[in-house]
Parts: structure tokens; C-alpha cells; sequence
């Protein structure tokens, strides 16, 4: 009996159309988890995020600011919080395209992974919610009370993907060589080098750049129940369905993504905001 296949799934601007956690942005302040004090540094920083780019080490010190902002938050009203509010927030967001291709791995027999640098608390309720068999995600040390200490156990970013990945490959007897694996991020380079068919969606400039030199797929995922509040042209160079037979809270990144969380509920929401480390 051959090994099993698998389809690794990046979740902010692959399966959704925005940052995860930004999408629960509005449930977080009815909560109180989002302060006035804390919109108003949220903006700040991502402005300054802006300006000094993802590569810029200033960018870890920025990061490490706003993952500050969560510091003391009840883990346990968070997930609560993201349960109560995953259909109203997520399903609007989500792209029909990757919903379709979910499906179709599955029917595949195929298992499916919804791999993200977002905190666990958000991707595994997102991951059972796309019908996906498992996620690997950022987690956050919390402490003997429950709450975020600030601190974080795993981030799932980068690198530290792929070595997930192939952990999970080691675990579950996946066969990468036969798997996918698909990310709009440069950053999820890594990730997308472990599987034998890499699919850029929705690219960055630099992962277009890689994707167009060593010959990946590339597709645009467009169709959401919300229009997308910037809608990119299609692909001019390679468009080809990724499935075969048809031709594809570490929880550091809560402190980045808190930025857009606080910034998006500080009316913000009109900064556009490209995070690559929240991929």
C-alpha cells in the first residue's frame, strides 16, 4: 500500500481573503479584549510597519510591542469569542476557490492541512470549520490562570512550517514528493519547496519571482460572498488547476497580527495591510 498524499494549506490571502484574526477584529472590542488605548497603538505600529517593511529588524521589536498588547487576555473568552463568531466572520472572507480545492483533496483521499503562523486559538476552529483533518498553527503560553502571558511556545512561521510539515510527513506516513502545498507569501518558501507540487496563489511580488523561475503553479483565487476590497488582474503567465487530474498562537504572530486586529477596529481598515510574516 503507497503512502498517503497530502495538501498543505496556508490560511491569511490563500483560504481567506484577509488576516484571520482581523476578521474578528469587531468581536474582540464588544468583549473588551480591544481598548481605546490599544486601537491607538495598534495604528501607530502598523504604521511604522509600513514604512520599515518585513525584513527590517525594527520590524521584531514592532512586533514584539503589539504582542505585548495581549498580554493578560483570557484564553478561554478568546475561543470563546472565535466560536461563537467563526461563520459571520470567516465565511464572507473565504475564497470559493479554496473551499473547492479543500473538497477536492479530500474526495481525493487525500489529507488536508490547514497550516498557518496565526494563533492556534483562531486556525484549529478554522480548520475543523473548511472540513481540513488537522492544523498546525502558532500557540501561545498561557499562564497558570489562563491568560497570554506574552510569551510563546511555537511560532509557526517560515522555516518553522516546513519542519512541522515534516514532522507530520514522519508521523502520518505522507508521501511530500506526491503532496501540495499552497501560499500567496515568499516567506512560505520553505513550505512550499517540501511537497512535489508547490502552488503560489495570489503571489507576493517576490513569490511570483520564485514561482516564475522554477516553474510553479500559480493561480488567482477571486470568488468570496464578499468582494475582496482589492481584486487583483488575472495571471498573465501560468493559471493551472493545482489538483491531479485536471491538469494544484509560537504565537509571535499574535503580537504582529494583533497590529491589524486593533488597527482594523480603530477604523483602520482602510490602510492597506500586507502583513508576510502572518501567511
Amino acid at each position: 500500500m503507497g503512502r498517503m498524499e497530502a495538501a498543505f494549506f496556508d490560511l491569511d490571502k490563500t483560504v481567506i481573503a484577509k488576516p484571520s484574526i482581523m476578521a474578528f477584529a469587531r468581536d474582540f472590542r464588544r468583549e473588551g479584549l480591544l481598548t481605546r488605548r490599544t486601537m491607538a497603538k495598534g495604528l501607530w505600529l502598523q504604521v511604522v510597519y509600513v514604512h520599515v517593511g518585513a525584513g527590517s529588524k525594527k520590524l521584531a521589536r514592532v512586533r514584539q510591542s503589539v504582542l505585548a498588547l495581549t498580554t493578560g487576555w483570557d484564553q478561554a473568552l478568546v475561543r470563546r469569542v472565535v466560536s461563537e463568531g467563526l461563520s459571520s466572520a470567516i465565511d464572507p472572507i473565504t475564497y470559493a476557490e479554496a473551499r473547492e480545492l479543500i473538497d477536492e483533496h479530500r474526495l481525493a483521499g487525500r489529507r488536508v492541512y490547514l497550516v498557518s503562523a496565526a494563533p492556534a486559538e483562531i486556525v484549529e476552529p478554522l480548520a475543523q470549520h473548511f472540513g481540513a483533518h488537522e492544523a498546525l498553527a502558532s500557540v501561545a503560553r498561557v499562564d497558570r490562570d489562563g491568560r497570554y502571558t506574552g510569551d510563546v511556545e511555537r511560532y509557526a512561521y517560515g522555516p518553522e512550517k516546513a519542519s512541522l510539515i515534516r514532522h507530520l510527513a514522519t508521523r502520518d506516513g505522507l508521501d511530500l514528493t506526491a503532496s501540495w502545498a499552497y501560499s500567496d507569501s515568499a516567506t512560505d518558501v520553505p513550505m512550499l519547496e517540501t511537497v512535489g507540487h508547490p502552488v503560489a496563489v495570489n503571489p507576493d511580488r517576490a513569490l511570483r519571482r520564485i514561482a516564475q523561475l522554477r516553474g510553479w503553479e500559480i493561480q488567482r483565487f477571486e470568488r468570496t460572498l464578499e468582494p475582496s476590497p482589492v481584486t487583483a488582474k488575472a495571471e498573465p503567465d501560468r493559471l493551472a488547476p493545482a489538483v491531479a487530474g485536471r491538469g494544484r498562537l509560537s504565537w509571535a504572530l499574535w503580537g504582529s497580527a494583533a497590529a491589524a486586529v486593533v488597527a482594523a477596529a480603530g477604523g483602520a481598515g482602510a490602510v492597506a495591510w500586507r502583513y508576510r510574516s502572518v501567511s
